[in-house]
């Protein structure tokens, strides 16, 4: 995928207050190995790690314009990788954390077994992502993307969410022998200030993968469209758009 930070960056009080309520739920000891998978800019890795006694901490990320932003500071390390990429790897942790980026890996009944895999015994997990699959703009998106021209555009491809239900996630993290789980969906309300606004969220995380594939002419065409069906379904500003997040958090 290819990431704008400076777009993403926009909404970034928005996009970070389910942050503050995920790291509730973890319990600090001193000396942890953490990794945030799918750390972006860096800047929740940092604070997740200040919060932590001692803490050693990888963040990774497959964009390498994101990690360009990344903060500077002694205890941790950024690595350009993949969720898969950095998951093949044997190395073992005491706390995997994700704050909105497995919703961007494929196949979670596999993925997450996988993820716990890579913790040590008593290792916590702690997990936030978009409930794309209920939430209102990607399913304008994913039907408007499989119309004409625009399937034509993309031979046909589309990109379904592979996010879950919270019965799915439950079932996977206690069968793997997950304890004191937590798992919750929360709203974040976003509150349009101008006629865009909506669209300017998402365009910075789930239309840059139909981006990606089009040519410039053909990407405008797709979202002056996307535009007008946002704006037809929120016609009056101020409107509320009530963004769904998935909240998890598990020892093992």
């Amino acid at each position: 995928m290819t990431w704008d930070p400076k777009k993403y960056n926009e909404f970034k009080e928005d996009r970070y207050k389910p942050f503050e309520d995920l790291t509730n739920h973890i319990v600090d000891k001193p000396n942890l190995e953490v990794i945030d998978l799918g750390c972006g800019t860096g800047e929740l890795t940092q604070k997740l790690s200040n919060m932590l006694t001692n803490a050693n901490v990888l963040g990774i990320d497959s964009s390498a314009e994101m990690l360009a932003k990344t903060p500077l500071q002694d205890n941790i390390q950024f690595k350009q990788l993949s969720i898969p990429e950095q998951l093949d790897q044997e190395k073992k942790w005491d706390l995997i954390f994700s704050n909105a980026a497995l919703q961007w890996v494929d196949n979670h009944n596999d993925l997450f077994p996988k993820i716990i895999s890579r913790l040590n015994s008593g290792g916590q997990l702690a997990v936030q992502m978009p409930q794309q699959t209920e939430n209102v703009l990607n399913k304008i998106l994913l039907e408007l993307v499989q119309e004409e021209p625009y399937g034509s555009y993309l031979n046909y491809w589309t990109r379904p969410s592979p996010v879950l239900t919270l019965d799915e996630y439950a079932k996977i993290l206690f069968d793997c022998g997950g304890k004191d789980l937590v798992l919750y969906q929360k709203v974040y309300p976003l509150i349009s200030t101008h006629q865009d606004s909506f669209f300017d969220f998402i365009s910075g995380s789930a239309l840059t993968v139909y981006q990606e594939r089009l040519s410039y002419e053909e990407f405008n065409e797709l979202s002056t469209e996307f535009k007008k069906r946002i704006n037809q379904f929120f016609p009056n500003v101020p409107s509320i758009y009530a963004f769904k997040r998935l909240l998890m958090y598990a020892t093992f």
